[in-house]
């Protein structure tokens, strides 16, 4: 129980009325706030039902509704407030009567938003009650799971390309033959019969399907690199964006799809399957890195053993003394599989370069960042002698480059 704002006005105003009026009409004015204020307390104790709708899942950085309210008759007026965590967000934090909010989360992973706190005023405004109403209520935090679906609808629509080159269909050229058609006038040259051209006195153009039934690993590196931050979010946060968008592309291609998350140890592990999507995201969503090197060794001996498979390997190529390991491992996956390293580029090296120099600082910043542009250079042509495809792209870009990648390997029959 507690006195609002009005019932310490109230007071105030007998106080001042104490230059005016004889002390005992003064000790029975304030007697008489102090009782009305205790009475309005206890009309306003009765506990509200409140009512609480938030989604269970949420995907960081997209706002989602959140909605409290109270159900029957509430004794006089009921201040409701969400509290949030340093996760989750609430915008309006708090309301009268009924919360209408947006709620967005932050940071991947497990969190737990807080029982609503309710506070109730008695019907002279004097006296206030405050409540807990509910529970806890889990919300999981997922990737961008949205921006990997838009990907998988612009390929399913044939809107998904390299930039300045033709639409080959809806899902690429593949290389099994289907069917002999007329040409369209966004067809490959490559897709022309000519002898069929010939026979008909018009374009023909060959119908060629994607393979399906492939498999398709991802290798996720939860170490002490994937921990760096890039603006508000850290390299493994970008990794799972493209991790989610890969496997979802790999459903929409029929493709079987799978996931081995490590650091010093194997972390999480799906077995491949078809319309695995969900399910590997699903397994991995919440994971965060932690401080230890990884073992590349560990990962790459349980891809080893199975059939020939894409492995996108999410990591981070920092320089030659961090990636030595995967260097060194890397050769023995390529004898097997396809092999493409993913790693995110970190936009502030990269300005460091570009930018004009003001001062001595921004000089000595662009040598530093040279230094670790050439070692990083050096770790991928390494990598790329062994084998690997390696993909390094901006992180709102990184998914769209690994599907690139896995298409072009596709088209080129590599798995």
């Amino acid at each position: 129980m507690s006195p609002t704002a009005r019932a310490a006005y109230a007071l105030g105003a007998v106080a001042i009325l104490a230059f005016a009026l004889p002390f005992v009409a003064v000790i029975t004015l304030a007697i008489v706030v102090a009782a009305a204020t205790v009475a309005d307390a206890v009309l306003a104790r009765r506990v509200p039902r409140l009512t609480r709708s938030v989604p269970p899942v949420l995907v960081r950085g997209i706002s989602a509704p959140l909605a409290v309210g109270t159900i029957g008759d509430a004794p006089g007026r009921v201040r409701l407030r969400q509290p949030a965590i340093p996760d989750i967000r609430v915008e309006p934090p708090e309301a009268d009567g009924r919360l209408e909010a947006r709620v967005t989360a932050t940071r991947r992973g497990r969190h737990h938003l807080p029982a609503v706190a309710a506070r109730t005023v008695g019907p002279l405004g004097l006296g206030s009650w405050q409540f807990a109403g509910g529970d806890e209520a889990q919300v999981l935090v997922y990737p961008d799971v949205p921006a990997a679906r838009r990907l998988v609808v612009a390929l399913r629509k044939g809107r998904f390309r390299d930039p300045g080159l033709l639409a080959r269909g809806a899902l690429g050229l593949g290389t099994e033959f289907e069917t002999v058609r007329d040409y369209q006038p966004d067809d490959d040259i490559r897709q022309v019969n000519w002898a069929a051209t010939a026979r008909a006195g018009r374009a023909m153009s060959n119908q060629f399907r994607m393979e399906q039934d492939r498999d398709v690993v991802c290798v996720l590196d939860c170490g002490r690199l994937m921990s760096a931050p890039i603006g508000d979010r850290t390299r493994l946060d970008a990794a799972l964006d493209a991790l989610s968008a890969v496997v979802l592309v790999a459903d929409e291609l029929g493709d079987r799809s799978g996931v081995i998350a490590f650091d010093a140890e194997i972390r999480r592990r799906v077995a491949t399957g078809r319309r695995n999507g969900d399910a590997v995201i699903g397994a991995v969503f919440d994971l965060e890195p932690r401080a230890v090197d990884s073992d590349y060794d560990l990962a790459f001996h349980l891809v080893g053993s199975s059939k020939r498979a894409l492995v996108v390997v999410f990591t981070d190529l920092l320089d030659d003394a961090a990636a030595r390991s995967l260097v060194a491992a890397v050769p023995v996956l390529a004898r097997r599989h396809a092999v493409v390293v993913a790693s995110v580029r970190d936009p502030d090296v990269d300005h460091a370069v570009r930018a004009e120099p003001r001062d001595r600082t921004d000089v000595y910043r662009a040598a530093v960042a040279l230094e670790l542009l050439d070692a990083r250079a050096r770790v991928v042509a390494e990598l790329r002698r062994a084998g690997a495809e390696v993909v390094e792209s901006a992180p709102e870009h990184l998914a769209a480059a690994c599907v690139r990648a896995y298409l072009q390997l596709k088209s080129r029959a590599r798995l």
